[in-house]
């Protein structure tokens, strides 16, 4: 008998047809012998509903009670999911974090999960009972209600899945798997059966929008066994798991792209030890991401252009940090562009074959798309370009590393 927790994000429990959708998905499992825990999200919309109220009332709303607000979503969905079930014949019942209890750490808003006591939930999943329990919900230790920040949800499915040791955890979503690309933009992508950690946690935290970046960050590390699914058929999805267990590897499985960049040239600043250190010291202080990074010295020696991306809402805040500063850093001006894009291979393939990057690079040049910046790691190879060359780069790096759907 498997342990099988399944995560229904807000689509797929949009509406009561679509929870009686997932009541007979879940009895399914039940079905064929399985012991079942079920994360559940809120209503599609709910939450933004919920958080526009709390705005409403008040702008700088507090951070507890901004939580005790927008966590009611997930707790009416584990009720009608647990009720649908119980109407199919299926015994259940809701569970919610501050019952079980899922432990956080007490930063209100994007909390950690520390613990989850999974005593009681295996209780309930070895008399036959099916565990509904809400996502994004926790409890700190001063027994405060905590959220985990948008899209938690898929990170508590897999934390709750480490705890209870289960066999797999099935994240559903409104699509049926992990594609090479957006098959939105390139028609001939093709869904991956396998895929790794390390190349999913590239993938989200460049980008593709399947899976949170948190959620396989902790399925990586506590080696959680995941599964993309699709909400609305009943066809195999695509696996998250080591790479061992993918016997012949691709040189790259995916291109992720992001349009949620912009780029930052701080221009004549004075050439000296530690100026990069200066600039981005006052940004770091800021909580304000820094991405790709690019330093160029002048010809004389004396001056530096320093160039960086930050999230392109970021921007703003970004460069008035940086005004703030100029007169201990000394630079001559700065330059923002938010029309750009981040294009990225991924691949642990990479890490045994040669000239990945110089394939991109032609793929791009011959058809004639400048490359404004460019970072790599160890499986990954990203570019900054223009963002109206987004679609034609995807499809033109796709065809180019032999991941069309119709490629021999």
């Amino acid at each position: 008998m498997a342990i099988i927790v399944q995560k229904f994000g807000g689509t797929s429990v949009g509406d009561t047809d679509r929870i009686r959708n997932v009541a007979r998905k879940v009895k399914a499992e039940v079905e064929a012998g399985h012991q079942v825990a079920v994360v559940v999200s809120a209503m599609a919309g709910v939450t933004n509903q919920l958080v526009a109220h709390t705005r409403d009332i008040a702008e700088d709303a507090d951070p507890s009670e901004y939580d005790v607000v927008v966590s009611t979503g997930e707790q009416v969905t584990t009720g009608l999911l647990a009720l649908a079930l119980r109407s199919i014949g299926v015994a259940a019942r809701s569970w919610q974090g501050w019952q079980i209890p899922i432990r956080t750490d007490d930063v209100h808003a994007k909390a950690r999960i520390e613990d989850i006591s999974v005593e009681r939930l295996r209780a309930a999943l070895e008399r036959g009972e099916v565990a509904v329990v809400p996502g994004f919900q926790g409890l700190s230790d001063n027994q405060r209600i905590t959220t985990l920040g948008r899209g938690g949800s898929d990170t508590s499915a897999v934390a709750l899945a480490a705890a209870l040791k289960a066999d797999r955890c099935d994240i559903y979503t409104d699509v049926d798997g992990v594609y090479t690309t957006d098959p939105r933009i390139v028609a001939r992508a093709r869904k991956l059966d396998k895929i790794t950690y390390e190349e999913m946690f590239e993938m989200a935290s460049l980008g593709a929008k399947v899976l949170q970046t948190r959620s396989v960050e902790m399925a990586m590390k506590h080696r959680v066994r995941l599964q993309v699914r699709s909400s609305f058929d009943d066809g195999p999805g695509t696996l998250v798991v080591d790479e061992d267990e993918i016997v012949e590897q691709e040189v790259v499985s995916g291109i992720a792209y992001s349009r949620d960049e912009a780029k930052v040239t701080v221009a004549g600043l004075r050439d000296r030890p530690g100026v990069a250190s200066a600039v981005f010291g006052p940004l770091a202080d800021a909580n304000i991401n820094v991405d790709m990074i690019i330093q160029n010295v002048s010809q004389d020696g004396k001056t530096a252009n320093l160039t960086f991306t930050v999230p392109e809402g970021e921007l703003r805040r970004a460069l008035d940090v940086l005004e703030t500063h100029k007169e201990d850093l000394r630079f001559e001006r700065l330059i923002a562009n938010a029309d750009v894009a981040k294009i990225s291979v991924v691949g642990v393939g990479m890490r045994s074959h040669a000239g990945v990057a110089q394939r991109m690079f032609q793929a791009l040049a011959d058809k004639s798309i400048n490359i404004q910046v460019i970072s790599t790691s160890e499986i990954k190879v990203s570019v900054l370009i223009a963002e109206d060359y987004t679609e034609l780069a995807l499809r033109a790096l796709h065809t180019a590393y032999g991941l069309d759907a119709d490629a021999p």
